[in-house]
């Protein structure tokens, strides 16, 4: 355990979206603003003592997409992804401060790793099925979830296999690398760990016409979205923040 806080890293241009994440991953941990800062990455890069400030991570979701050819990117996502990659090696060398990458960050740290990120393993807003493999069920953070569980994804690119040196958690069909460690201090999830079911409609509001689910269909996706049970992610996350955040970590804020 630490003193020191922990620092959510918002990667989302869309500053109400960031607002309600930052929210959903205070929630989930159950920390209060003084145990869970916040950062955004998009308008300010790290400062140079980052690691001297926080003892954990948690990278959020983006509409950003690693995959997409290096030409049509903006300055901000090149520089944005060149400071996550630096966040992603710091931790993965295991010199004190944890990381938690989730969808967007899992295809940044897989390509520094030397994999591969593609347009081949896109998975449908809503709920899927994760299963966690026997090294997740060994894991000190994924070991205490159910070998099976629910969790909501939204994404355009994936990944075929845990990257090289890295130790893959949990899997399905459609996206064979759903989470995975590096060393015992960086762990990446390709879905969403922090939202609640109507958190996540309501982020759903914001990306409509960005080309993640059929905009027609959207009553239909909410309401199946609303009627999925999410609680194995939040218990991911609330591990996480008891084992690598402050030590004054239990708010025990109300959900």
């Amino acid at each position: 355990m630490t003193s020191a806080p922990l620092l959510y890293v918002c990667v989302r241009p869309q500053q109400g979206a960031a607002a309600a994440e930052y929210e959903s991953f205070r929630s989930a941990m159950q920390l209060d603003a003084s145990l869970l800062h916040q950062h955004d990455l998009v308008r300010t890069p790290f400062s140079h003592d980052i690691f001297d400030r926080y003892s954990g991570f948690v990278v959020g979701g983006s509409p950003f997409n690693v995959a997409d050819p290096e030409p049509t990117k903006t300055e901000v996502q090149l520089r944005l992804e060149k400071d996550l990659e630096h966040l992603a090696a710091h931790t993965a060398a295991g010199d004190g401060a944890a990381a938690l990458f989730t969808c967007y960050g899992i295809g940044v740290v897989t390509r520094m790793l030397g994999g591969e990120v593609t347009r081949a393993f896109p998975e449908d807003t809503g709920p899927v099925s994760i299963e966690l493999t026997p090294d997740g069920r060994a894991d000190p953070l994924f070991g205490g979830l159910a070998n099976r569980f629910t969790a909501l994804t939204a994404h355009k690119e994936g990944t075929s296999a845990a990257p090289r040196g890295a130790v893959l958690l949990a899997q399905n069909e459609a996206c064979p690398a759903q989470a995975y460690r590096v060393g015992d201090r960086l762990y990446t999830t390709q879905f969403h760990p922090e939202p609640t079911s109507k958190a996540f409609t309501e982020r759903m509001a914001v990306y409509r016409d960005d080309g993640y689910f059929d905009a027609n269909a959207f009553d239909e996706i909410a309401t199946r979205v609303l009627s999925a049970s999410v609680t194995e992610p939040v218990r991911l996350l609330r591990t996480f923040a008891k084992r690598f955040g402050p030590s004054a970590a239990h708010a025990d804020l109300e959900q």
